[in-house]
């Protein structure tokens, strides 16, 4: 059994900072995605929005494990059970096998219908379809690399993993542009031009990510090990990941019906939501990055039972996170009338959407915290207190709250921009209470307790 970990200020920032690049760089390809797809037609620009949305969602099933899997390695690393770690590991090849295959399947066959649920344009569905089909195999592909990152990540190699997307964005990039657009004398494929710029740079980036779990961790995964469900590894990972499943579905179900709300007020209300959406984008992820950085690190503490360390760490992380959120906040609302003007020029949405992102500093502060401590409790084991005490909230606050403020009362987007901010206030207090008073330690013994028990002997 290996010593305990202690990690200083210094160990965190190091860990923050390549998880910040990634989720930026992944924010950057979606929106040259966006741009690209745009200068085909407005149509393509339409079905590909919507066939990434119903991407994410079908890719929620393959969070059902792998919201767990990096929190169980954590703590049994934290412990010292090195072999457990790595069984769990190998039973995360096989959930996403198996998870990602179930949404590739759903995305083959089942387009068409989706997309009418959703009510598209005949012009927008007729391209969205064959594109959300031709996704389906990344699917797959991303649930493998989510699981192999996400063990790089429990093994603090935030660093190889930024790395291996680098690779994998680039190699997208370069290939996206001919692909849909074409080189020469050939036109290109359009949309499914997209879809094989990305299975090729799933591909390359899987061949990294087995290089370096051969290179950096010692594992070799069997053929076994991609489809074998291994019980007694997955039943503490979906402890885990069903609550926190729940709690994005919940979330996502609830957004939309917001949004739903938004589309009553109108075609200009709902670009200028959209609009302002890509840039708050950019005010979270801050918050995201050390949000998933403080869940490795809580999962590694309550693993070596450091429970004192993992409370005050959380405590810092949080100061760090509202202040880092209000700057980029406040740098954003005053930035808003040239920012907007990269997206539109009518006087109405600028107007509205520079007073939204005055909003967003409100909204943005409330959502550290739940980016934050929600994942610090799951850490501990505290899985299920954020959807229970969550799940009101989002339906009455934010669902609720965006058609009573913003439609009935009349009060436009600002009001659905209140009902958000409200929402992700109320939860973030909820969380943040929870973690000042202890609530998780209960937890968090019996987390360490469990490990214990499955402990070969002379641990």
């Amino acid at each position: 059994m290996s010593a305990p970990r202690a990690f200083k200020a210094a160990d965190i920032r190091a860990l923050v900072l390549p998880l910040f690049i990634e989720l930026s760089l992944g924010m950057l390809v979606g929106l040259a995605g966006t741009t690209l797809a745009s200068r085909i037609s407005d149509a393509a620009g339409g079905g590909f929005a919507l066939a990434n949305h119903l991407f994410g969602l079908l890719f929620m099933i393959f969070r059902l494990v792998g919201a767990g899997v990096s929190v169980v390695i954590t703590q049994n690393l934290g412990a010292g059970h090195r072999d457990e770690a790595d069984r769990v590991a190998r039973a995360a090849l096989a959930s996403g096998t198996w998870m990602g295959g179930l949404a590739a399947l759903l995305a083959a066959v089942g387009a068409l219908p989706l997309l009418k649920l959703l009510n598209a344009p005949p012009d927008v569905l007729e391209l969205a379809a064959p594109f959300l089909q031709c996704l389906a195999l990344a699917l797959l592909l991303d649930a493998w690399n989510a699981c192999m990152a996400g063990v790089m990540r429990a093994h603090l190699r935030n660093r190889d993993t930024l790395q291996v997307m680098v690779v994998m964005h680039f190699t997208h990039l370069a290939l996206a542009w001919p692909l849909m657009h074409g080189w020469g004398d050939w036109s290109g494929w359009g949309l499914p031009g997209f879809a094989l710029a990305v299975i090729v740079s799933r591909v390359v980036g899987m061949a990294l990510h087995l290089w370096l779990w051969r290179l950096r961790l010692g594992l070799r995964p069997a053929w076994a090990d991609w489809w074998r469900v291994r019980r007694a590894q997955l039943v503490p990972v979906l402890h885990i990941g069903l609550p926190g499943a729940a709690e994005n579905l919940a979330w996502e179900l609830a957004f939309m019906v917001s949004v739903a709300a938004v589309g009553v007020l109108g075609t200009q209300a709902l670009a200028t939501q959209t609009y302002v959406l890509q840039f708050n984008m950019w005010i979270l992820i801050s918050g995201m990055a050390i949000g998933i950085t403080v869940e490795m690190v809580v999962g590694h503490l309550i693993g070596a039972r450091q429970l004192r360390q993992a409370h005050d760490l959380v405590r810092k992380a949080q100061t760090i996170g509202l202040g880092v959120t209000l700057l980029v906040a406040c740098v954003m609302a005053l930035a808003g009338p040239w920012l907007l003007r990269l997206f539109t020029q009518d006087p109405h949405i600028l107007q509205e959407g520079s007073r939204l992102l005055w909003l967003s500093i409100l909204l943005e502060t409330g959502r550290t915290f739940n980016l934050i401590v929600i994942g610090a409790l799951r850490a501990t084991g505290d899985s299920r207190y954020p959807f229970y005490a969550g799940a009101g909230s989002m339906a009455v606050v934010l669902a609720g709250g965006s058609w009573l403020l913003g439609v009935h009362w009349g009060w436009g987007l600002a009001g659905v921009w209140m009902a958000y901010a409200a929402d992700e206030w109320i939860r973030g207090l909820l969380m943040w209470r929870r973690w000042l008073t202890q609530g998780w330690m209960p937890y968090a013994r019996k987390t360490h307790a469990r490990m214990r028990a499955q402990a070969p002997a002379g641990h």
